[in-house]
C-alpha cells in the first residue's frame, strides 16, 4: 500500500519540482555519489605500530590504506602538532636494517612482502630528512659523484636541478666507489659503482664506463632499499655507512646485495638518487599534498597546524584581584617568560622538617623534557638521530657515560653527528651548566636548549629539531 502511495505522487504532475535545476544537472550522480558512503564496505585489517620505547598499539584499518593515512591516525589518536615530518618505518630487528615507508605506499602490501623468520616492525617516529632533497637539492650531490647530460649548462639552479632528477627523459648519472658483499660470502670488494636510469652497475676495470666493462648489479622496481643501523656489527662491512636491496619476494636476508660507503655523505647521496629514480614524480607529489589547497602557503614557509583550541587560547594576567586579558604581544611575551621562571622556581622548591620551603639545586626538571634521554649510550644516541634524519640542528641530551654528573649534547650537522659536553660548575654555592667553559651559563639544563634553540653559540648550528621518545 505505501509503494503505491508513492507512485501515485511521482506521478501526479500538480506537486513541482522544488530542485529543478538537480534533474537537469549532469553532475547531479556524481555529487550524490560523491557525498554518500559506498554500498561496497572495505575489508579492514589490524596492524600493530610500535613507538620508540617499544610501546605497542593496534590499530583496525581498511586493507588500502596508505603509510600516510596511518600517521595521520596515529597524529589524531595521541593528539600531536602535525608538522609533516611523521613516517612510518620499517623495521628488521636480526639484520639491524630499516627503512622509512613512502607517503604512497600501501602497509598490507609491505607487510605482505614479509617472512616469518625474521622478525619485521612497523615504527611510528619523524623523520626530519624525509624530503629535505626539495628543500636544499644542491648539499646532497657532491661535484666529484654526479655528472650531467653534455646537453646541460654547468651551473644549475635549485629548480634545475629538481627538474632533471624529476624528469622522464634525462637523469644525472651518479658515481663513485663502493664496498659490495660478494654473494654467499662474508667478504667485500671495493668497486666503482654508476647509477642510471636502467639500474646500478659496477665497473670490472677500475673507472671505465664502456659497456663492455659495465655490469649489471640491482634494478629498483621489484626491491626496497634499506639502512643500516647497527653499523658494521651485523654485517661485518668495512666501515659503518652501510645500505642495501632486498627483492620484495624471497626467502629473505640471504637474498639481500649489499654495500657500504666511505663516509656518511657519499651513502646519502646514493640513497637519495635510487630513491628518486625509483619513485620520480610520485615523490614530489608526496612533498606537495599536505600543502595543496592552502592559498597563500607554500612549502617552505610552512607552520605547523595547530587545532582549533589552541587557536582561540588568549593570554591571561592573573597577577591582580581581577583577571585581565593581554592583548599586546610583547607584554604577554614577557609574562610567559616569567612564569616560565617562576614554574622553575617552584619546582625547586622542598620542604624541611618544619614544613618551611627550602630552595634545592636544579638538578632534575630535565628529566620531563622529551630532548632528554638519560642513560643511553653514545652509540645509541647516534642511532636515535640517524633514524630522525641526518639534517642541521637535530639534537638531543642525555647522560654522560664517562663523566658521572655530566650531561652530553649530541647534534646533527653536516652530516655528522657531533658530541658535545655540558659541564657543571659552581659558583658562590650556585649550580650552573655550561658548554663554553664558563662563558655562558645556565641554571638548567632547559635553560641551556632554549639558548641554544635561539643563538648558535660555540654550536655548529641552532637546535631545531629534538628526538623524542613517544608512547603511543
Amino acid at each position: 500500500r505505501r509503494k503505491k502511495k508513492g507512485d501515485s505522487i511521482l506521478e501526479n504532475p500538480s506537486i513541482p519540482n522544488p530542485f529543478p535545476e538537480l534533474c537537469c544537472s549532469p553532475f547531479a550522480s556524481v555529487l550524490s555519489a560523491s557525498l554518500l558512503p559506498k554500498a561496497t564496505s572495505r575489508k579492514k585489517q589490524v596492524i600493530k605500530v610500535y613507538s620508540e620505547d617499544d610501546t605497542s598499539r593496534a590499530l583496525e584499518v581498511p586493507s588500502d590504506i596508505t603509510a600516510r593515512d596511518v600517521c595521520q591516525l596515529l597524529i589524531l589518536k595521541n593528539h600531536y602538532v602535525d608538522d609533516h615530518s611523521w613516517t612510518l618505518f620499517e623495521q628488521l630487528t636480526h639484520t639491524g636494517l630499516g627503512r622509512a615507508i613512502e607517503d604512497h605506499e600501501l602497509v598490507m602490501e609491505v607487510q605482505s612482502n614479509w617472512v616469518m623468520e625474521e622478525e619485521t616492525k612497523l615504527y611510528f617516529r619523524k623523520n626530519y630528512a624525509k624530503y629535505e632533497f626539495f628543500k636544499n637539492p644542491l648539499s646532497f650531490f657532491p661535484d666529484h659523484m654526479i655528472s650531467f647530460p653534455s646537453e646541460t649548462n654547468a651551473a644549475l639552479s635549485h629548480s634545475g636541478i629538481l627538474q632533471m632528477f624529476l624528469s622522464s627523459s634525462t637523469y644525472p648519472e651518479i658515481h663513485g666507489y663502493l664496498h659490495a658483499k660478494e654473494q654467499g660470502k662474508k667478504s667485500w670488494k671495493k668497486l666503482y659503482f654508476l647509477l642510471r636510469r636502467s639500474g646500478l652497475y659496477f665497473s670490472t676495470k677500475g673507472t671505465s664506463k664502456e659497456p663492455r666493462h659495465l655490469q649489471f648489479f640491482c634494478e629498483f622496481s621489484n626491491s626496497d632499499m634499506y639502512m643500516s643501523l647497527t653499523g658494521k656489527k651485523i654485517s661485518g662491512a668495512p666501515t659503518n655507512y652501510g645500505f642495501c636491496f632486498k627483492p620484495n619476494k624471497s626467502g629473505g636476508s640471504r637474498d639481500l646485495k649489499q654495500l657500504c660507503a666511505d663516509d656518511e655523505q657519499s651513502r646519502t647521496c646514493w640513497m637519495t638518487a635510487i630513491r628518486l629514480l625509483k619513485y620520480g614524480m610520485q615523490l614530489y607529489q608526496n612533498y606537495m599534498q599536505p600543502y595543496q589547497g592552502r592559498s597563500g602557503c607554500s612549502p617552505l614557509n610552512i607552520t605547523p597546524m595547530r587545532s582549533i583550541s589552541e587557536n582561540s587560547l588568549v593570554a591571561m594576567d592573573f597577577s591582580g584581584h581581577r583577571s585581565r586579558i593581554i592583548e599586546n604581544p610583547t607584554e604577554a611575551l614577557s609574562v610567559a617568560v616569567e612564569e616560565g621562571l617562576a614554574w622553575r622556581r617552584r619546582g625547586c622548591l622542598r620542604l624541611n622538617s618544619h614544613g618551611s620551603p627550602i630552595a634545592m639545586p636544579n638538578m632534575a626538571i630535565h628529566r620531563s623534557q622529551s630532548w632528554f634521554h638519560h642513560k643511553i649510550s653514545r652509540e645509541e644516541a647516534q642511532r636515535l638521530i640517524l633514524q630522525h634524519g641526518l639534517v642541521d640542528g637535530v639534537f638531543l641530551v642525555r647522560d654522560s657515560q664517562s663523566n658521572p654528573k655530566t650531561f652530553v649534547l649530541s647534534l646533527s650537522h653536516g652530516l655528522k653527528i657531533k658530541h658535545f659536553q655540558i659541564v657543571p660548575l659552581e659558583d658562590d654555592g650556585k649550580l650552573f651548566y655550561t658548554l663554553d667553559d664558563g662563558h655562558t651559563r645556565f641554571t638548567d639544563l632547559i635553560q641551556l636548549v632554549e639558548f641554544y634553540q635561539l643563538n648558535k653559540g660555540v654550536l655548529p648550528c641552532k637546535l631545531k629539531h629534538y628526538c623524542a621518545r613517544i608512547a603511543l
